[in-house]
């Protein structure tokens, strides 16, 4: 199976698929047919949790936490993509915004302005020459600048710059945020969209464990349970050209979320 955002968003819901179609109906039934099965072999203590925004402020998972039924979850199972491996760690995140500003002019006149571009690529080269803290559990702290923008036209000296970063934390968030703050030094405004630090994961023997650099909506979700996290499907596949999904691995991961949800309230 293939498709954009095909491993992160439909890992775990393509592993329940009874007939392949599209991938957008594996998002759905690929959670379904565990749960079938695990209820009509009796055990009727589980359900389903969707969420949005994943990708960018949790913003779903965030709303969800404070539903009433999160009490009454003991374990929470996350779908993201692990090559059906069981997750025993995820390094934690940081999202932030840098914004720099400046004075427009002519470009022929450059002394008349105050280039925002410019002050903004000084600023990202203090942050690539940081050196992130390591772990020896999560391993290493990483870095994205993901987003440049600046300018309205060439022939315009730009008043505003602005740059979109996440950083893979594998420490507390805030030794990342005071190295963040040393780098820029208070020459560009820093704003901080999520910051969540890495996260243990529940163990459970006869899965074959792994620690995994990606983030899930998992730590804003800290009232539905203890959390595990199992899904087909290989992270390096997401957000490339070539995303896709076996149905070999979709298939295995059915009979995991069942070996394993079976386990945990057996």
């Amino acid at each position: 199976m293939r498709g954009r955002a095909l491993p992160p968003t439909t890992a775990a819901p393509s592993s329940m698929l009874q007939k392949y179609r599209t991938w957008r109906d594996c998002a759905v039934t690929n959670r379904i047919l565990p749960a079938e099965r695990l209820r009509a072999a009796g055990l009727k203590e589980l359900g389903l949790l969707f969420t949005v925004d994943e990708e960018m402020a949790s913003a779903g998972a965030q709303k969800a936490n404070k539903h009433a039924r999160a009490a009454e979850c003991r374990f929470l199972i996350n779908g993201e993509p692990t090559a059906n491996r069981l997750a025993v760690g995820t390094k934690g995140s940081i999202r932030l915004t840098i914004t720099t500003g400046g004075r427009s002019s002519h470009s022929a006149y450059p002394e008349a302005g105050d280039s925002a571009v410019e002050k903004l690529l000084d600023v990202l080269q203090s942050i690539r020459e940081c050196v992130w803290p390591v772990d020896s559990f999560f391993g290493e702290t990483t870095c994205n600048i993901g987003v440049v923008a600046g300018g309205t036209r060439a022939n315009v000296i730009p008043d505003r710059a602005q740059a979109e970063l996440a950083i893979r934390v594998t420490t507390d968030v805030e030794q990342v945020k005071h190295a963040v703050a040393d780098a820029v030094a208070g020459r560009a405004r820093v704003e901080y969209s999520s910051a969540h630090n890495p996260v243990h994961l529940f163990e459970v023997s006869g899965f074959e464990p792994a620690v995994v650099r990606f983030t899930t909506d998992i730590p804003y979700l800290s009232n539905w349970g203890k959390p595990l996290l199992l899904g087909p499907g290989s992270i390096l596949d997401a957000h490339t050209e070539h995303e896709r999904i076996s149905k070999r691995e979709l298939e295995e991961a059915v009979e995991l979320y069942v070996k394993l949800t079976g386990q945990l309230l057996g």
